[in-house]
């Protein structure tokens, strides 16, 4: 998989996930809406992991420096 996610988008996605979780475990956010946002937590932080997201990819988007 070639990578297509740079750093700040990496730590816009962390940052992002951490929030939500935050959310979730403070009780902010509850029942359906809660696995929903834990869901979208979970899939932002393991994109910001792997630098790969699925969504850029069939658009050819990329925030990831170009290799010189």
């Amino acid at each position: 998989m070639p990578r297509n996610i740079g750093t700040v988008d990496r730590v816009i996605r962390i940052v992002i996930a951490a929030v939500l979780a935050v959310l979730i475990f403070t009780g902010q956010v509850s029942t359906t809406a809660a696995i929903i946002l834990g869901v979208v937590a979970v899939i932002l932080l393991l994109t910001s992991i792997v630098a790969f997201c699925p969504i850029y990819f069939p658009f050819k988007l990329s925030t990831a420096k170009k290799k010189a």
